[in-house]
């Protein structure tokens, strides 16, 4: 990829020239939005569905279970397939449309995906902003899916091959700073539009999802190709350009010859998802599984977009559960900034391992906060000192969860992938991503009603999991050029006897996506 690095066939490793130009930082920045656009839905969905307005028009049988005595069961009282199929058939859409999506990107190139979600997410918005009942409702969200679906398939591309290898971590953590700035900003529209007299807020709130996808897409329209898309169309000259433009220098030559190569390389694969099942790429095609597998079962995206909802059940007022959405969306933006300052410091290890412990810690202390009060009956009156511990709770979770797995499981599969599988597995990661994002949104407000506290105790376990998986199985990353990954699974203790301890000797053509 562009801004890779080199070995010769000794081994010796040395950087390409160039440097990080305004250019590629603006670039970035606007490819970044696609980030926007899915943090922002997620921190709406779940800020509309507690306003009673919204309640009232869509789902008013919900609305009249929430009003109902506090001796109602808090746990059950949002359980709704219908608002459940609101909230999760965006993720559904994603799925499907991530697999069009990249076929899309690989023949017509990263920009005009990109431009092609932002202005399918635009329609969605516009839709949904307008909605008059829960089909127009649903088939808004769904074309605001298959925007994010495209977005999130071409924008991790797109950031890495602008980058310059030596940067290219800090912007890939751009693209989940964006979603947690998305996150933030619904949050507190959220906050402010349910104030609105009337009872037409939830529209505002809706609707306002089309300013994201107005700058990804109006952005797109500005933005340039990737030197690699540009050379896998047959534009060598614009290629070679493009390289020269975003180094600024015009000393391209060696990282251009590997462009070159690596495209040649990959073409000479007939079907990289066979490839992809040989017994040598194993651990990758593991990685690409679990890692964004186990990234949705964090719980990360119930706290997020269920955020107000799940305040709100245990017993927060209406603009007091807004309000603490507010806080959680707060930490986790900045919180994603520890990761963005002491990932190539720290490494990709040391971060899974603390925020996997701090995250268990978090859940079991919260599961154990909730069942003190409500215990299985569901029914409790909670104090504002005890409902301020559940929320710092919260935050000591989302604040983990957003310097490890949050921008560490976009970052970690993109450094593994060789050249020749790189397009099949990181469809793979973007699919399961999708998937288990779908499941936990379409199961939790059930799993809450049943399992009641212990839907806490549950991610917390499935933390427990992950970070054991992470401790024994994934070995460090941090400073590997990606030419070089291979010899890290022929040293590991397990995955050496799929790909052999002497994986990864010698290497000539090399690329860093």
């Amino acid at each position: 990829m562009a801004g890779g690095a080199m070995t010769d066939t000794d081994g010796a490793h040395k950087n390409y020239p160039g440097k990080m130009t305004i250019f590629v930082f603006l670039a970035c920045l606007v490819a970044s939005s696609g980030g926007l656009i899915f943090g922002y839905d997620i921190g709406i969905s779940g800020g509309v569905t507690s306003m009673d307005s919204f309640l009232i028009k869509f789902f008013p049988s919900v609305y009249a279970k929430e009003k109902e005595m506090v001796e109602t069961n808090q746990y059950c009282k949002f359980d709704s397939e219908l608002l459940t199929l609101f909230t999760s058939s965006l993720y559904l859409a994603a799925l499907i449309a991530s697999l069009f999506a990249s076929v899309i990107t690989r023949k017509f190139g990263r920009r005009i995906t990109m431009l092609g979600g932002g202005v399918i997410f635009l329609v969605g918005a516009i839709l949904n902003g307008a909605a008059a009942d829960v089909a127009m409702l649903i088939i808004g969200r769904i074309l605001l899916g298959i925007g994010v679906g495209f977005s999130n398939q071409a924008v991790p591309l797109y950031l890495s091959e602008m980058a310059p290898a030596r940067m290219r971590g800090m912007l890939n953590i751009s693209f989940q700073l964006m979603i947690t700035v998305g996150i933030l900003a619904a949050n507190l529209i959220n906050y402010f539009t349910d104030k609105i007299a009337g009872g037409w807020g939830w529209r505002v709130s809706l609707g306002l999802a089309a300013v994201p996808a107005v700058i990804m897409a109006g952005g797109s329209l500005f933005l340039p190709d990737t030197p690699n898309s540009l050379l896998s169309r047959g534009k060598e000259n614009e290629a070679r350009a493009m390289l020269r433009r975003i180094r600024g220098t015009d000393d391209v030559g060696p990282e251009y010859d590997d462009l070159v190569a690596a495209s040649e390389a990959s073409k000479a694969i007939e079907n990289p998802w066979r490839t992809l099942l040989e017994r040598r790429y194993r651990p990758q095609l593991v990685m690409s599984l679990l890692i964004p597998t186990l990234q949705q079962l964090t719980g990360i995206n119930v706290v997020m977009f269920y955020a107000p909802v799940l305040f709100k059940t245990i017993g927060f007022g209406g603009t007091a559960s807004l309000m603490s959405a507010v806080i959680t969306g707060l930490v986790n933006m900045f919180a994603t900034f520890v990761s963005i300052a002491t990932v190539d410091r720290l490494g990709r290890r040391k971060l899974l391992l603390q925020g996997g412990v701090q995250m268990i810690f978090a859940q079991f202390i919260l599961g154990t906060l909730i069942a003190v009060k409500f215990g299985t009956a569901g029914v409790a009156n909670i104090s504002r000192g005890y409902a301020i511990v559940v929320v710092l709770c919260i935050c000591l979770f989302v604040s983990a969860f957003a310097w490890s797995w949050g921008p560490l499981g976009w970052l970690v599969p993109s450094e593994i992938f060789p050249l020749e599988i790189r397009s099949a597995a990181q469809s793979v990661v973007v699919v399961f991503n999708m998937a288990f994002t779908f499941i936990i949104a379409q199961i939790f407000l059930m799993m809450l009603c049943h399992l009641k506290f212990g839907l806490f105790y549950f991610f917390g376990a499935m933390e427990l999991i992950m970070t054991g998986f992470v401790f024994f199985f994934l070995p460090e990353t941090k400073g590997i050029p990606i030419e070089e990954m291979d010899r890290i699974w022929g040293k590991h203790w397990y995955w050496r006897r799929f790909v052999g301890a002497g994986a990864g000797g010698k290497v000539e053509i090399t690329s860093t996506v």
